[in-house]
């Protein structure tokens, strides 16, 4: 394909600049020429016919001299810097002009092609300053630049369209769906209640001394402070929380396995919105929180720190990791974990849990690591086995599945319980509870003191 003939296609196909005829100037030429046809067939000559042609045509592209300048327009597009994955946001783009004329536009905005694209959008200008308002949804994390707005605008009397190709160049970071996070800190005690976890619950007397309140039904009575009740002779009690400035290190898997489809992403979509979750109740406690993704080797590392400052950190660190095709090396990052966590931590893996039960060699540096930490693993359950194991076959091919998916369910619930016996726990979560229960059993290990 020549170089032309690529132009000309690209100004068809809206992406490029240049001039197209519009489909009032199509049908107007179309019946025209069929007139002329028919009048042929009485004796019109052929040059009269290809003279009214032109001077159609001709008169056709003065229309163009009264259509306004590329000059003229002003774009403006307004889009959000950060937008969370799988959620749709409000693109607005603003044209502004000097002309007089009023005219129809398309639009079709410089998005990249993961993301939803409601286009050509139409709108009319019809005063100096008009707002086109779109929604856009995008569905894979990661860094996007919008480089271009293409535009087509119909000339005074609608008989061809100019197209212009203007840069607007924007960047866009494609983030983790925060949902599950804004509900957490906007009511940790309602996001975990149905989860049977209470925030701050703890053992009489134990973890670091809050304050003095008046005493109410159900207090315990050991915990009445005698020195305020006769000062003020009123029953005072003291309150306690547990203890801040913990260590807790969230280990996000990127490996082959955590690429299976769910519901909604992936298992490392999930992970990652999980892991935020858990990020932001630590933080907004006071915990100290060190964040490592990995898959052959380690992919990301975020030193501890604490307050929500650092939650942007973190963030902005893991925002674009990506499932990798190698599979995970456990036996390496544990290892590296020895060298970089010298304090007792919390360690909360997200991973597949069946790929880490035939990690033998995981087992030797946990069991090293835990005499100093205390470790969790958790993740996606799989349901299609759950429902193979469940199914009642009617023939001999289901009965078969069945016996192979019981199978594979023993052979998990044997791993389990022996990675158990050795004080290491994993745990299962439907995808959409995932990020409820990390965050129950962070709250869990802190009210129970065992960090």
């Amino acid at each position: 394909m020549t170089k032309l003939s690529q132009n000309l296609l690209d100004r068809f196909l809206f992406r490029d600049k240049g001039i197209v005829p519009s489909k009032k100037l199509v049908i107007f030429l179309s019946i025209t020429a069929g007139i002329l046809l028919i009048g042929s067939f009485f004796g019109l000559s052929f040059v009269f016919i290809l003279l009214i042609l032109i001077i159609v045509l001709l008169g056709s592209v003065s229309d163009l001299m009264f259509s306004a300048k590329k000059e003229q327009l002003t774009f403006t597009r307004t889009i959000e810097e950060k937008i969370e994955r799988g959620l749709s946001y409000r693109v607005s783009i603003t044209i502004e002009t000097i002309s007089s004329h009023w005219m129809k536009m398309e639009f079709i905005d410089g998005l990249p092609q993961s993301f939803v694209r409601p286009f050509p959008i139409h709108g009319v200008l019809s005063s100096e300053k008009t707002t086109v308002i779109y929604e856009t949804t995008a569905p894979v994390r990661g860094d996007y630049t919008l480089s271009y707005l293409f535009v087509r605008y119909e000339s005074k009397f609608g008989l061809w369209k100019k197209q212009i190709k203007v840069p607007l160049e924007h960047k866009v970071k494609v983030i983790p769906d925060m949902t599950e996070t804004k509900r957490y800190l906007e009511s940790a005690q309602r996001y975990l209640l149905y989860e049977g976890s209470m925030t701050r619950k703890h053992r009489s007397g134990a973890g670091e001394f809050s304050k003095i309140r008046n005493y109410v039904v159900g207090d315990d009575p050991r915990l009445i402070n005698w020195r305020q009740t006769a000062k003020l002779q009123e029953v005072m009690s003291n309150e306690y929380e547990p203890e801040h400035g913990k260590y807790i290190t969230i280990l996000v898997d990127c490996g082959r396995m955590m690429g299976a489809e769910l519901k909604k992403g992936n298992r490392l979509e999930k992970s990652l919105e999980a892991a935020l979750t858990v990020t932001a109740a630590a933080l907004n406690k006071g915990d100290y929180v060190a964040v490592i993704a990995f898959s052959k080797d380690v992919k990301v590392f975020v030193p501890p720190g604490k307050g929500m400052a650092h939650f942007q950190t973190i963030l902005h660190a893991i925002y674009d990791v990506q499932v990798d095709a190698a599979e995970s090396n456990y036996g390496e990052i544990l290892r590296y974990l020895e060298l970089v966590q010298k304090k007792r931590s919390f360690l909360l893996l997200f991973s597949d849990v069946r790929t880490f039960l035939h990690e033998e060699s995981a087992l030797h540096y946990l069991m090293r690591l835990r005499k100093r930490h205390l470790f969790l693993m958790i993740g996606v359950e799989d349901e299609t086995l759950l429902e193979r194991v469940s199914d009642d076959p009617t023939t001999v091919h289901d009965a078969m599945i069945k016996t192979i998916a019981q199978q594979q369910w023993l052979v998990k619930k044997r791993g389990k319980a022996k990675w158990e016996k050795q004080g290491l726990h994993l745990v299962e979560a439907k995808e959409e509870r995932l990020a409820t229960i990390a965050v129950s059993s962070y709250i869990n290990i802190i009210n129970r003191g065992l960090l």
